[in-house]
């Protein structure tokens, strides 16, 4: 068993990671204009899971989470990131594997160069990740369907060309309930709202988006009608692998920057790094990080082999997403009192980490999906 990454591999991540740090500041602020698209699509970013006929990069699931733990671990905005992945993961895949040959010809060059932007319309106010309860109905018409409903928490929403937009066509239909569309932002009917206030992630801005009577011709059905449910969780099993080395990243990032504060800050005579409980966090802080790393890495490896993942995706989703929390907390009980000091940037970290264990399914969904693949 061989866990060491290829030649290739690691000229790949210290390339990325090292042109990471060059990423527009405009994009920390959710701004989406031609200068960050093009800065994301050029790191292959918004394109790293597409065939390269198809304008991507031609990567698997492993090469494509490598990717964004190194942009991360070079210093990318955490809520960019999110951006972008959300985008590549929750959107491009479907339109890649269920969209009709003609959309997809369409749809997938604009996408990978970021001439069109993609946000994920699942989430409701009323049905988070629970796809089987979505009160937008699709109706179905003459060459299509009418939507009406409305989604709440749209990643990209306010700046997204393109929505991936799920909702229920046949109410007793159980798990063949729902359909999911790809969706444009011009079409009548559509209403993007404006960005969420949030305090973290930042860096991806959200919104409602709301469909009233919006005519959705059939090419724009990805997979079948009842499909819905298949099409969500196939791009889930991508989101919650390779969007979470984003946390990687940031981890790896935080741990770093704790060791050197450690080494240099001295308090009573002493330097933090001579304090045993000081040392004991850090050691507890990468432990969670490798354990992690193992998972997430071992969940996209059963990816690219075409092997059931399920349970090694829901296994790294969790442990990744915790450890990104507690070690974010850590990271302040290191720096103490400059940790609340906005120089140092802690609880910018502890912000960004904190909705980790919420999308992409909580914790406890995560928990659910781990009890369910044990024969529960």
């Amino acid at each position: 068993m061989d866990f060491s990454l290829s030649a290739e591999q690691e000229e790949r991540y210290a390339r990325t990671r090292e042109a990471a740090r060059a990423l527009s500041p405009r994009a920390s602020a959710g701004t989406f204009d031609g200068t960050v698209r093009k800065e994301l699509a050029g790191l292959g970013l918004l394109g790293a899971a597409v065939p390269e006929e198809c304008g991507g990069a031609g990567l698997g699931a492993l090469d494509s989470a490598l990717l964004y733990e190194a942009a991360s671990d070079g210093g990318a905005d955490t809520g960019l990131l999110f951006a972008a992945a959300a985008h590549l993961f929750a959107c491009v895949r479907p339109v890649l594997e269920f969209a009709r040959p003609a959309t997809r010809k369409t749809l997938l060059p604009a996408l990978c160069s970021g001439a069109l932007m993609a946000g994920n319309a699942m989430t409701e106010p009323e049905a988070g990740s629970d796809i089987s309860r979505l009160v937008t109905r699709a109706t179905r018409t003459d060459g299509g369907y009418l939507l009406d409903g409305v989604k709440s928490f749209v990643s990209n929403g306010p700046v997204a060309d393109l929505y991936v937009t799920y909702a229920t066509t046949d109410p007793d239909g159980g798990y063949f309930a729902s359909t999911a569309f790809a969706v444009d932002r011009d079409s009548p009917g559509l209403v993007a709202g404006e960005p969420m206030e949030k305090s973290g992630l930042t860096g991806c801005q959200a919104g409602e988006v709301r469909f009233s009577r919006c005519f959705v011709p059939d090419e724009r059905v990805l997979g079948s009608p009842g499909q819905g449910q298949l099409v969500f969780q196939a791009s889930m099993l991508w989101e919650r692998s390779c969007l979470f080395a984003i946390y990687l990243g940031q981890q790896e990032r935080v741990i770093r920057r704790c060791v050197q504060h450690a080494r240099e800050r001295r308090q009573s005579g002493k330097r933090l790094a001579d304090l045993p409980p000081v040392a004991d966090r850090l050691a507890d802080m990468k432990l969670r990080l490798e354990s992690g790393r193992l998972l997430l890495y071992r969940a996209c490896a059963e990816i690219d082999a075409g092997r059931d993942p399920a349970l090694w995706v829901a296994l790294a989703k969790l442990a990744v997403s915790e450890a990104a929390v507690t070690t974010a907390l850590d990271a302040g009980r290191i720096f103490g009192g400059r940790a609340f000091l906005t120089e140092y940037g802690i609880a910018d970290e502890v912000r960004d980490a904190l909705p980790a264990t919420t999308f992409s399914g909580t914790s406890d969904i995560q928990r659910q999906l781990i009890a369910r693949e044990l024969g529960l």
